[in-house]
């Protein structure tokens, strides 16, 4: 199951290039997040959008202008994401550590028949 996470959002007094609201833009970063029986993971890369909610459009970088890209790159940097590294579950910890016995038990009973 993927879902996905809102990790900065932020409105800004910038005109927009479609209907000219100077009050209804907002930056959405986003990131999504597989989660498994076994293991969590965050993926790496993270979704970025720009909203405005004046008329209901997503405004894609192609129309952005200087000031909008001066301020995105200031919200990207507010953007803390999560690792993309695999966290276990208590069910995969618990696999794991069965697993581990498993072999455990086996290296103690072949070491005992030497």
């Amino acid at each position: 199951m993927t879902t996905n996470h809102t990790l900065h959002k932020a409105r800004i007094k910038n005109n927009c290039p479609e209907c000219f609201a100077n009050d209804g833009l907002e930056f959405i970063f986003s990131q999504n997040q597989t989660v498994k029986k076994l293991y969590t993971s965050a993926s790496k890369d993270i979704e970025e959008k720009l909203f405005c909610h004046s008329c209901k459009n997503i405004i894609y970088p192609v129309n952005w202008g200087d000031d909008i890209d001066r301020v995105y790159d200031y919200n990207k940097k507010q953007v803390m994401s999560k690792k993309g590294a695999i966290k276990l579950t208590t069910i995969g910890f618990l696999v794991v550590f069965i697993g581990i016995a498993i072999i455990g038990i086996s290296v103690s009973i072949l070491l005992q028949k030497l």
